[in-house]
């Protein structure tokens, strides 16, 4: 039976705060559990937070702002490694992590103050694993880490977390030469386990509750990679 059971009680997260710590207070963990983690909090926590008033706005930045704070388009512009789609203010682009998203992954929902905006961790994966270590080391308990965020999908509506770091897990479950039940060899089958494990976790997270990590159990997802083995090599990508 697979659970999906949220971690509550946390408190609002700032920078150098041990995150583990206080998700091993509030969570029962256990060996071959998966631990969720919201990339928002994982960003407060190692001071990924730009404070707006310290920004001065390109003549691009302007350019694409719209209606929108300049500000907030050059931290997007500074987080770039290319721009991909322009809409202003939208903007899509590919990310030094080599993720494709919506404002280069700057968010300023749920900052810590106002006129301040969230950036991803500097390496996600990095930050999957530190959590991973340092639970082991408060609770005994061999777990899977992954940190999630919401993306949006070039072919349908909405957005749906996915995993931007992970540690302890398999990022994706290859099944090409294994047979279905009539016979049929699968040729092209690859599933995205640790996207699917983000987007379970986050229907018991959400966008406003408060609620920043989920523990989901019954799932064996046991192994090794990282989350750029779930990025889209550019030769096969039919949307940029």
């Amino acid at each position: 039976m697979i659970s999906i059971r949220p971690v509550e009680g946390l408190p609002e997260i700032g920078e150098g705060d041990d995150l583990a710590a206080l998700i091993a207070e509030g969570a029962e963990l256990a060996d071959g559990d998966v631990l969720v983690v919201a990339q928002k909090v994982v960003s407060k926590a190692e001071g990924r937070v730009v404070l707006l008033d310290e920004i001065e706005p390109s003549d691009r930045a302007r350019e694409l702002a719209g209606a929108r704070d300049p500000r907030h388009l050059e931290v997007i512009l500074r987080e770039s490694a290319r721009i991909l789609r322009v809409r202003p203010p939208l903007v899509i682009a590919e990310t030094r992590h080599g993720f494709v998203c919506a404002s280069a992954g700057v968010d300023a929902s749920n900052t810590p103050e106002p006129g301040s905006v969230v950036l991803l961790p500097e390496d996600p994966d990095a930050s999957a694993g530190r959590i991973r270590e340092r639970l082991l080391e408060l609770t005994g308990a061999e777990v899977g880490v992954i940190v999630s965020d919401s993306f949006g999908r070039a072919w349908r509506q909405g957005t749906t977390d996915v995993a931007i770091g992970l540690a302890g897990i398999r990022p994706l479950l290859d099944l090409k030469g294994v047979r279905d039940r009539t016979g049929y060899e699968l040729h092209a089958t690859v599933i995205a386990v640790a996207d699917e494990l983000a987007g379970a976790a986050e229907l018991v997270l959400g966008k406003t509750d408060g609620v920043p990590a989920a523990v989901i159990r019954g799932v064996d997802a046991r192994g090794e990679g990282s989350a750029r083995d779930l990025v889209m090599p550019a030769e096969r990508d039919l949307f940029r």
